[in-house]
């Protein structure tokens, strides 16, 4: 599967499996060596301040994270959950919720996949920053769980 196929895949099971993504504007943007990046824009994400309403970002960085893990394992059968998960919020997002989850260390990615072929079930803590203007904005920690049915 290619990239771009890979990335209009996860756009759209997120649309079709989690319908508030739709109602966000949330796009998937990059999958490549460094992580997986979506973004949403403020305008239909905001607070009374008119920045980015905080579940929002939450929301937002939670998904990048998901969609990482989604992409990497290209298995509609597995299901993600999230664990556990806490975010900082650095500074106002002004304009577009761009979310960027980076890949687990080789070792304990490594660690991951393994665990899951063996028992089908793994769990790895994933990143996220989320940027705006170079600047970021706010940083997200969660542990995701894959398992099959």
């Amino acid at each position: 599967m290619t990239d771009a196929i890979a990335l209009r895949d996860a756009e759209q099971y997120f649309h079709e499996q989690i319908p508030i993504t739709r109602a966000m504007g949330v796009r998937v943007v990059a999958h490549d060596e460094s992580g997986f990046a979506i973004e949403a824009p403020v305008a239909l994400n905001s607070n009374h301040l008119r920045t980015g309403f905080g579940g929002s970002i939450n929301a937002v960085a939670t998904l990048a994270a998901y969609g990482l893990l989604w992409v990497e394992l290209r298995d509609p059968a597995v299901h993600v959950v999230v664990a556990e998960s806490s975010i900082r919020f650095l500074r106002p997002v002004r304009t577009v919720i761009h979310a960027i989850c980076s890949r687990p260390g080789r070792d304990e990615w490594s660690a991951f996949q393994t665990r899951f072929a063996e028992k089908g079930k793994a769990r790895v803590t994933l990143r996220v920053n989320v940027v705006e203007e170079g600047e970021t904005a706010a940083e997200f920690e969660g542990i995701f769980v894959a398992r099959l049915p």
